[in-house]
């Protein structure tokens, strides 16, 4: 009898340890509000609305996410599956400074990526993955298995799968109806039309999901969808009564709300297609929050003499930073708009008409800090900005000659990422309530979401803190029993 009792564990602990299957659904700009909390006074909360994602947080580990600085999708879905921070993969947004003129950018594609993201060091392992929609996976690069790219890619017209023969089975999963792989508009006034771009894209995506967990073998499935994204940039004042622009009744109050059911629905169908050797990962790039407004960060650098045009804008109304001419002898600093500030100073020796003596540098930086932390908002209480210097932040700052793009000098989030960051010039006023590229109604939040549920394990909903975007990807290899890179700067997960 002893012995039986002693074989029967033997067996469960090689089942528990043995090299498991990974599901990963990412949820681009889930925040934990909405997902881990649903008492009265969390009016966001909605996972007792959601019972198949709730079921993974109540059986499962779970915790907010903290994502890269700066917090929005790229760079974050790679520091995420690389397991590098921003400065090491050389890159801090979509476009990036190409070297230190004044006006080439380059386009953080998958070209700009020189570490191995998850499924290609399971690739070289010998595991076969599948990967649906992760950002900056446009150009495709060959793997052991299947890649649908994500929405950085400019047209479906492009190779965007991998093989390349995928594509042609997507036109007959979808009766020939053009793939999605993003909403042409999210920042618009039509909401109706907002909605049915968001839906229709996202059971696009579906239909292919379960497709391939049907059709094709793999070891690593992933996942994102980009829809929430779209939905919480241009609907959330409509959901959130704490938004400064919410109306109690408005007729989209439940879009929001309808969406996460909808999406629960579909996780709920895909949890039925695995087996029981498959762990299951919930993951977001960043959260979401309300946006107050947005400062106009190149207008405050002009009325504060550090930013100086050659005339005023010949454009009237909004006018990008682009279309200005800046005096650059007589300009030494210079800010991008964005979810977060990027902001350049111009230094002797370094740019072609550098204003700041370079031996100045760190001075006159730690002086530009000081003056933004200390700007107010509109009423002129602290705003409470934080700004970072990227060289500070990050293990290294990989340099041009390595592939790496210009790091901003600061970078800032206003009020905390409660403020936007606005480049263009012809705002009225410093502070604004418009958006200067559409519609928008919602900032990234610092932390993401994190589950990990083991069908094998029941782990009780146990809530962890501390976890780091970067703690993904090891802890994926360390499920599937493959050496983590000794690189990588997370850590594993602790089940």
């Amino acid at each position: 009898m002893g012995g039986e009792r002693k074989t029967s564990a033997m067996l469960k602990w090689f089942k528990r340890s043995a090299p498991r299957k990974v599901f990963v659904a990412g949820l681009d700009c889930a925040p934990p509000p909405v997902l881990f909390h649903t008492g009265a006074e969390e009016t966001l909360g909605l996972k007792e609305q959601l019972p198949n994602l709730g079921r993974l947080i109540d059986e499962g580990i779970y915790g907010p996410l903290s994502s890269s600085i700066p917090c929005i999708t790229v760079p974050a879905w790679t520091s995420m599956l690389a397991s590098k921070d921003p400065g090491e993969l050389g890159f801090y947004g979509f476009r990036n400074r190409a070297d230190h003129s004044y006006d080439r950018m380059s386009i953080a594609t998958s070209n700009a990526i020189h570490d191995r993201r998850v499924w290609e060091v399971l690739s070289e392992a010998g595991k076969t993955s599948a990967v649906v929609g992760v950002p900056q996976t446009y150009p495709i690069k060959p793997f052991d298995g299947y890649m649908i790219s994500s929405f950085l890619t400019p047209s479906t017209q492009r190779q965007y799968t991998h093989p390349h023969e995928l594509r042609y089975e997507i036109d007959r999963v979808l009766d020939g109806a053009e793939y999605d792989v993003d909403v042409p508009r999210f920042r618009t006034d039509d909401k109706d039309f907002l909605l049915r771009q968001i839906q229709e894209m996202t059971e696009k995506r579906f239909a292919v999901i379960k497709y391939l967990l049907r059709e094709k073998p793999w070891d690593f499935f992933m996942f994102v969808e980009i829809g929430l994204d779209r939905l919480h940039h241009g609907m959330w004042k409509y959901w959130d009564p704490g938004h400064v622009k919410h109306e109690p009744g408005n007729p989209y109050e439940s879009a929001i709300p309808d969406y996460y059911r909808y999406l629960d629905r579909e996780m709920g169908e895909i949890l039925g297609m695995l087996d029981d050797e498959t762990v299951v990962m919930l993951v977001s790039d960043h959260g979401a929050q309300a946006m107050e407004g947005g400062f106009a960060i190149n207008e405050w650098l002009r009325k504060e003499g550090l930013l100086v045009l050659k005339s005023e804008p010949r454009y009237e109304g909004i006018v990008p930073f682009e279309k200005v001419e800046v005096d650059w002898e007589q300009t030494s600093a210079w800010g991008a708009g964005g979810y977060y500030a990027r902001v350049f100073m111009n230094v002797e020796g370094r740019e072609t008409h550098g204003k700041i003596p370079a031996g100045d540098y760190e001075k006159v930086r730690d002086e530009l800090k000081a003056r933004i932390k200390a700007i107010p908002d509109h009423a002129g209480d602290p705003m409470d900005s934080v700004v970072f210097k990227p060289d500070a932040l990050y293990r290294r700052v990989r340099p041009l000659q390595d592939g790496g793009a210009v790091p901003p000098d600061l970078m800032v989030y206003f009020g905390d990422l409660r403020w936007r960051s606005m480049g263009s010039f012809g705002i009225p006023e410093i502070y604004t309530f418009e958006n200067d590229l559409g519609p928008d109604d919602a900032n990234h939040a610092q932390d993401g979401v994190f589950v990990l549920w083991d069908p094998r394990h029941n782990h009780g909903g146990r809530y962890v803190e501390g976890l780091q975007l970067m703690d993904v990807a090891p802890t994926v290899l360390n499920l599937m029993q493959v050496p983590v890179p000794p690189d990588m700067q997370g850590k594993v997960v602790s089940r």
